[in-house]
């Protein structure tokens, strides 16, 4: 009896970085080899296809075989090789990212991006990055843009759901709330009766505080929730006295650039980062306070 010595199989990394190195080292090689080393490649893949194809086949045709056929497609390395030759599907996440990875470069020419964050029920659920989720015109033909490459290119989805951002809060000092006796004069002006600014519009003021501090001023009203910013676009500083509120959707865009910020907070849309510069704001028996110092 002959006994043969159980040799280790390489592992899936091993394997995988076979298969790298030697398409990057097509790279060095002359146009001539590497038209012939391509087409070799692609001679051997067309080969390994068609018996693997036979192969699942027969094996799905076979009642006792096909119990064996879904045991080897949990192992990692069969599943890689008959996902590599398009014989299973991949699942619908690592499809979408495939599918999202080629129209990345034009999402990240015009300042965007875009993160897949669940698959569910046919659902795509995505988050939008940069200018993606902006306001303008440009911002919407990138959504549809990520839409219909999903949608398309993935039989498993049949709807995408861009999920809103997280607006970052902006953090305002207890300390500089208080109104009070000896508090008034210190940067606070009194914009007017809260019943003179109407809910769903911007309101623009020139404020002066008695201790002389002065800034031009917005107060932005949605549901009658207030909030008051420095009358200036984070993107080049122009005023926003013509700016687009939106109260369904709670944003606030700039009427110069299309810039598009989240009206509650200040934080840009279109521009991760930048930041409306928001005022301290406080009703106080029925008048309408801003702090305008620095």
């Amino acid at each position: 009896m002959t006994v043969t010595s159980k040799v280790d199989e390489p592992r899936l990394e091993e394997l995988a970085k076979r298969v790298d190195d030697a398409v990057s080292a097509l790279a060095d090689l002359d146009p001539k080899s590497r038209a012939v080393a391509e087409e070799l490649k692609a001679a051997l893949e067309a080969v390994h296809r068609a018996g693997l194809v036979t192969i699942v086949r027969r094996m799905r045709e076979d009642d006792a075989a096909r119990a064996v056929l879904f045991e080897l497609v949990d192992d990692p390395v069969v599943h890689l090789l008959l996902s590599l030759h398009e014989i299973i599907r991949p699942d619908p996440v690592t499809h979408a990212n495939r599918v999202l990875v080629s129209v990345r470069p034009q999402l990240q020419s015009h300042g965007g991006d875009v993160t897949l964050v669940r698959v569910e029920d046919g659902t795509a659920y995505v988050k939008l990055e940069g200018a993606c989720n902006g306001c303008s015109m440009s911002s919407v033909t990138l959504r549809n843009l990520v839409e219909q490459a999903l949608v398309e290119g993935v039989p498993a989805i049949s709807a995408v759901e861009v999920l809103p951002n997280e607006p970052s809060p902006t953090l305002i000092p207890l300390e500089a709330l208080r109104i009070g006796p000896g508090r008034v004069r210190d940067g606070w002006a009194k914009l007017g009766p809260v019943d003179d600014v109407t809910d769903g519009e911007v309101t623009v003021r020139s404020l002066t505080a008695d201790s002389g501090e002065s800034a031009e001023v917005i107060v932005v009203s949605v549901d009658h929730r207030l909030s008051a910013y420095r009358n200036e676009c984070a993107h080049e500083a122009m005023p926003l006295d013509n700016a687009v509120l939106d109260v369904g959707t709670g944003t606030l865009t700039c009427p110069w650039h299309g810039f598009c910020y989240d009206a509650s907070s200040g934080e840009c849309l279109s521009a991760p980062g930048a930041q409306l510069e928001q005022l301290p704001l406080r009703v106080d028996d029925g008048d309408v306070w801003v702090r305008v110092r620095g």
